[in-house]
């Protein structure tokens, strides 16, 4: 690769490369197929072991404090976030058919491989008091079914006898049941959590449906298969909608089955190299890399109409098949190369995130854009090396009267009405200023979802009954073994739950202070009117009561409250799922309650959870998306400065790229779309492939010059008439291979699919109108020497084309 540079930037060099390439290709067409197949084959094999990502996304770095902190109470108290929350609403639910039938739910459940407890009306325990033993004991308050109204009606005020649930497994205010199934940790990340899930929800859903009543699924176990399963159904769906844009856009344009069917192919290969790369990688596929295999075939469409475009002007000049296919790499594979070297760029740049997703998207995107460029650059001239020459109705479309008249208008604007263009686009940018200014950094914890989905909607069901579901622990480490059994200590932690209870947006918490109070209550024989702490009087003897550490695990909510020293209380809670501003006012007036309670010299805090480690992820990733977002600016301009040797054409080059990328995040002001890791990285995509219409302009915009002995105004009107079609052209095949992803069911992929399709467009206008109309209007000032002799070279004088093909 270094050594091709080289020579790229030796002009003396520059068509003999490209010479140098079309003789490899079509003199080895049976080796180059050969090696294609075998690679295909090679990696085919690794793209059917390809899998979809189980593991939640670690998005901050491992020496991040935030990250460090969740690692530690994972290992004190295991994972969090293994609940499944089952919600029923069922104003009969303790009639006694309905709780029967709520019963039969509960078992069919809790006997399912992988699942340890499951807590509901229809399965609870209560403690009672072992004379014999002198301790407290668990024990079932439901032992089997039961078979009368009347034993159903002293199950449920049994239930309302202990305040420990409370809302928790019935909101008596409007008749809602909630079951908590609590998953074995070990499959968590497995790929049987997906079967479990589904049985869970297939028997809920069975129930549901003989009852007549709805039912709602939530928590990160749930959340996280549904997200899996939408990954892997719309990434069939996309690579289906992109071959149907790919195939009606091609025949559309060529009116040719040919011109269909062997791009269809390299399309096809390019996506078995992109999975099999990612499996060769070790690499699964997540929502971000899920957006890759139809992207990929868009650009390399893309690819296919710039080459075939000029294979056809090239043909209809001469009508000699293999001139025209030599000439058509010789004079835009060199263009082709470094637009894709420029869309690569602008995902390459997301390694330099830090974060483990981006840093493999990154790679597996450039890699792949990089793949497709091959394969389009041997195949096409290799396969129609073999077939009939283009008759003259394959030809025709460069004739074609609607898109010549566009050019043509074009043509006519440019060269009278620049006045109106620089006004228009002075217009666009105060308007892209405005909007941008109105720009909010905004992500959730459950982010991406539109609110038309079920799993949003059920979310906000639970919101509703629960306060949240999203994890949020509270770490109190008291610096002495046993401390979390003082009664000072727990008397502190009381007036926290008293607070924390004030927030609307967290759950009811539970901590070693509900298991004591569970335990005086029992301890006077289960009467509500003791569920509270123990005095100084009543602590002895009933702290001696209560049932050793190993034995709270058997009910099941009550497990993992402190550490093997107990040393540390933990209070554990669920958030909403609330976005980064809120959580950060959550957090300011946890730690101002946390610090008048529990004085930093005498204790270490820590706020810890899923919760809190995703939206510390999200802002973490944000930054990075914008470093990268420079970086990628950074990497383009290189090249660009690289091809074009004038710092004055790199800047009126970037103008009609940047300006989209401005009214875009305009757009995103004025519709009240917020800068999060899914949007963030909309610019750099863009970016990358909208600068692909830039480079081709230019670079046939200085062969003209050549032609044209220098002047100025007939080579931008001819480099105009010569690119316009392929820049239509593949504008219209990204904007609908773009346009697909709105059909998704996450909210930063539809918002991708158009904001990146509306970037497009004004890309495509702002390099056909106001970067031809900057060139006529500065005039000598940016066609200097520096632009004539470029570091790389793109395109010689016609004349040494020919003089080369006829030796």
């Amino acid at each position: 690769m270094c050594s091709f540079f080289k020579n790229m930037m030796n002009q003396n060099k520059a068509t003999g490369i490209w010479k140098e390439v079309v003789s490899i290709i079509l003199r080895n067409r049976v080796l180059n197929l050969s090696i294609i197949g075998v690679i295909t084959l090679f990696l085919g094999y690794f793209a059917t072991g390809v899998g979809i990502s189980h593991h939640l996304t670690r998005m901050l770095p491992e020496h991040d404090s935030t990250h460090v902190a969740y690692q530690n109470f994972r290992h004190v108290f295991g994972a969090d976030g293994t609940s499944v929350f089952l919600g029923v609403h069922d104003p009969g639910i303790f009639d006694l058919d309905g709780y029967l039938a709520y019963y039969a739910l509960t078992h069919q459940i809790a006997d399912m491989e992988g699942v340890t407890e499951v807590l509901s009306i229809a399965g609870f325990y209560s403690l009672r008091r072992n004379p014999e033993k002198r301790q407290l004991e668990f024990y079932p308050v439901v032992p089997h079914k039961p078979h009368s109204q009347a034993q159903v009606d002293s199950i449920k005020s049994k239930l309302k006898a202990l305040p420990f649930y409370g809302d928790r497994l019935y909101n008596l205010s409007n008749q809602t049941a909630i079951m908590v199934i609590m998953l074995d940790p070990e499959m968590i990340n497995d790929a049987a959590r997906i079967q479990l899930i589904e049985s869970i929800t297939g028997n809920a859903r069975a129930y549901a449906k003989d009852r007549g009543v709805s039912v709602h699924f939530s928590g990160m176990p749930y959340i996280r298969t549904e997200i899996t399963k939408k990954v892997q159904n719309e990434l069939l769906l996309f690579v289906l909608l992109a071959m149907v844009i790919a195939s009606a856009a091609l025949f559309l344009f060529f009116r040719s089955f040919k011109a269909v069917f062997f791009p269809l192919i390299i399309v096809s290969v390019s996506v078995i190299w992109l999975l099999g790369f990612i499996s060769l990688l070790g690499f699964q596929i997540t929502i971000l890399s899920g957006i890759l295999p139809p992207l990929i075939i868009v650009i390399g469409v893309e690819n296919c109409i710039f080459l075939l475009n000029k294979y056809h002007q090239e043909f209809r000049k001469h009508h000699n098949n293999i001139k025209a296919l030599s000439r058509m790499v010789q004079r835009v594979g060199n263009a082709t190369f470094l637009t894709n070297l420029t869309t690569a760029a602008g995902f390459a740049a997301f390694t330099i995130t830090g974060n483990s997703s981006l840093v493999e998207f990154g790679i597996v995107a450039s890699a792949g854009i990089i793949f497709v460029f091959l394969l389009s650059l041997f195949l096409i001239p290799i396969f129609f090396s073999y077939t009939r020459p283009p008759r003259l109705r394959h030809v025709r479309h460069l004739d074609s009267r609607s898109t010549k008249s566009v050019l043509r208008q074009i043509v006519v604007l440019v060269r009278k009405k620049r006045a109106y263009i620089y006004a228009v686009s002075l217009i666009f940018l105060l308007a892209g200023i405005t909007g941008m200014n109105r720009l909010q950094t905004r992500s959730h914890i459950v982010d991406d979802l539109s609110t038309k989905d079920h799993i949003y909607q059920d979310i906000m069901f639970f919101e509703e009954q629960l306060g949240g579901v999203m994890p949020l622990d509270i770490i109190i480490d008291t610096r002495s073994p046993r401390g979390a059994l003082r009664s000072h200590n727990l008397q502190k932690t009381d007036r926290l739950q008293d607070s924390l209870k004030t927030m609307t947006s967290l759950s009811q918490p539970l901590s070693m202070v509900e298991f004591i109070k569970f335990g005086k209550q029992a301890f006077y024989a289960e009467n509500p009117a003791y569920y509270s702490l123990p005095n100084n009087r009543e602590r002895g003897f009933i702290m001696s009561w209560l049932p050793q550490m190993e034995q709270v695990a058997e009910a099941g909510m009550l497990h993992n409250l402190t550490d093997s020293s107990m040393q540390l209380i933990r209070v554990s809670m669920q958030v909403a799922n609330v976005n980064n501003k809120e959580m950060d006012h959550i957090h300011n007036k946890l730690n101002s309650t946390l610090t008048a309670i529990f004085p930093p010299e005498d204790y270490h805090i820590t706020v810890t959870g899923g919760s809190v480690v995703s939206l510390k992820g999200s802002g973490y990733m944000i930054k990075n998306l914008k470093q990268s977002l420079l970086m990628a600016v950074i990497v383009i301009i290189i090249l660009l400065a690289l091809l074009f040797n004038s710092l004055k054409m790199v800047i009126i080059s970037m103008i009609p790229n940047l300006l989209p990328l401005l009214l875009t995040a305009s757009l995103m002001g004025f519709l009240n779309i917020p800068i999060k890791p899914s949007t963030v990285l909309i610019f750099s995509i863009a970016l990358g492939i909208s600068v692909d219409n830039t480079i081709h302009f230019l670079s046939r915009y200085r062969m003209e010059l050549r032609a044209n002995n220098w002047y100025i105004k007939p080579s931008v009107y001819q480099a105009l008439i010569e690119t316009g079609y392929s820049m239509i052209y593949s504008s219209c095949v990204l904007f609908f291979g773009f346009i697909i992803f709105v059909l998704s069911s996450f909210g930063g992929i539809e918002a991708m699919g158009y904001l990146i399709s509306f970037t497009l467009i004004m890309a495509v206008l702002s390099n056909l109108i106001l970067l031809p109309s900057l060139l006529l209007s500065l005039d000598r000032m940016v066609t200097t020497k520096s632009f004539r002799k470029p570091l790389l070279k793109i395109f010689n004088k016609p004349s040494e084309l020919d003089s080369n093909e006829n030796q």
